[in-house]
């Protein structure tokens, strides 16, 4: 368990985002394998339908996501705070709430899948695969949660490096199973979900056996499932503005699919291929702010203020540099990229388009996501939710739809920046008026605070 409240603060930052850095990585690498090997040899129609279960499946688990986050940033006060009696019954709270989640959540998907799909105007030439895909995939909830909610947890108690190791035995057992249920026993895109589904399952079981040995908080036993109204009211109060935020992002990302539907198949395979690409380029600022919120959390609970600004500071400064290294190789190789994808010449002109665009204004995001991730950390979660709000359904979605009226799909990527900008000046103005200051669990002496200077 790593304690954040003492030492160099973009030290502890770096050495605690850099495995979730390679974690996401290698997550984002086996969802790439899957598209590679899926469009290659499965073709366009099934490309498009393995990405567009994707923002379904996130609008699903954004808001039990949201909670879990709540609890992330519950536990890691506490554990600043050194009360570990606390802590572990925020554990136990938030495995028995995902337990639940997990099995509502595979019910319905299966059940309202084509439903879902119908909504967003997928067309018929994609739709059998896109169900298919769909369903098996829901199947694999509570390994989902359980996986990433133990993972979230390591991490609010400072341990980046458990969850990333038992990451990377999924990813490689991912890859295996995509190959032997796809190349060789034809399964089509349902070999793609069942490979997914076993992988996380086994890192599950794994990650639940390594915690029982080596850890003295946390114990996988019926005993650990209790339930503890008061942190469970806490998680939500911090996370229900992140579980709602969530889900904004989440039908955003459905609205999204709904105007590329307006096009052809080619145009959503090109988003899905080149989404491919930046999700993994937008992974080292994401897990930036991450770490950022583990590390306001310990030492918002330790009372530590001064050691938070120098924190945003430094996580700012890596973030930025991030951001500048990685738009220029995407500027430069981002057509090679888009190649692995798929040969069809109109799918790879329209996904470099859109990493041509988005890629130039990787530094807002990263500045937004730190931000927010500064936010969630000290437990002020109400007003980051307001402005995604604002900025993806006032100020992306709207342009989206306008902008594709008028000058394609091309329109679609710009609103894409559009709406960071507004979400970053939002968050970045309400940090500087220092109000999230007093949102945290644990009680201290009060003490009056001047809005941020610097």
């Amino acid at each position: 368990m790593k304690d954040f409240t003492s030492g160099n603060e973009g030290r502890l930052i770096v050495r605690f985002a850099f495995p979730l850095i390679v974690g996401n990585l290698l997550q984002q690498f086996y969802n790439i394998i899957d598209s590679i090997i899926v469009g290659k040899y499965l073709g366009t129609e099934a490309l498009a339908a393995v990405g567009a279960s994707f923002p379904i499946f996130y609008t699903l688990i954004s808001f039990v996501i949201g909670i879990g986050s709540g609890a992330t940033v519950v536990i890691s006060q506490y554990f600043g705070a050194k009360d570990y009696e606390q802590v572990k019954k925020a554990i136990g709270t938030i495995y028995l709430v995902l337990l639940v989640a997990g099995l509502f959540l595979t019910i319905f998907g299966i059940v309202f899948c084509r439903q879902i799909f119908e909504l967003l105007n997928i067309g018929e030439d994609v739709m059998p695969q896109a169900t298919t895909y769909f369903s098996i995939y829901m199947v694999g909830m509570v390994s989902f949660f359980g996986f990433n909610g133990t993972a979230s947890i390591l991490r609010g108690l400072g341990d980046s490096r458990t969850p990333l190791n038992f990451l990377v035995l999924a990813t490689c057992l991912n890859i295996v199973l995509d190959l032997l249920f796809i190349l060789v026993f034809n399964w089509g895109v349902a070999g793609a979900a069942w490979a997914t589904v076993i992988s996380q399952t086994i890192a599950l079981v794994g990650t639940a056996i390594h915690i029982n040995r080596s850890s003295h908080l946390i114990r996988f036993s019926l005993r650990l499932f209790k339930f503890d109204t008061l942190t469970f009211r806490q998680s939500v109060r911090i996370g229900l503005p992140t579980g709602f935020q969530q889900t904004f992002v989440a039908m955003g990302m459905m609205a999204l699919i709904r105007i590329i539907n307006n096009f052809d198949t080619t145009t959503l395979a090109a988003y899905v291929a080149a989404n491919r690409i930046d999700a993994i380029a937008t992974i080292p600022s994401m897990n930036i702010g991450s770490a950022l919120s583990a590390f306001v959390g310990q030492n918002l609970g330790a009372n530590e203020f001064e050691r938070i600004r120098r924190g945003v500071r430094a996580a700012q400064r890596l973030s930025w540099i991030f951001s500048l290294t990685v738009m220029t190789i995407i500027i430069i190789l981002g057509e090679p990229m888009m190649k692995m994808f798929s040969d069809d010449p109109a799918v790879i002109r329209q996904g470099y388009d859109y990493l041509i665009i988005v890629s130039s204004f990787y530094i807002v995001f990263s500045s937004m996501f730190v931000m927010h991730g500064m936010l969630r950390g000290a437990g002020d979660t109400l007003v980051p939710m307001f402005i995604t709000l604002i900025s993806l359904w006032i100020v992306r979605i709207p342009i989206a739809w306008f902008l594709s009226e008028r000058i394609g799909e091309s329109g679609i990527w710009w609103s894409i920046p559009c709406g960071w900008f507004i979400g970053l000046a939002g968050t970045w103005l309400y940090y500087k008026s220092g109000k999230w200051k007093g949102k945290g669990v644990v009680s201290h002496p009060v003490v009056h605070h001047e809005a941020e200077k610097n």
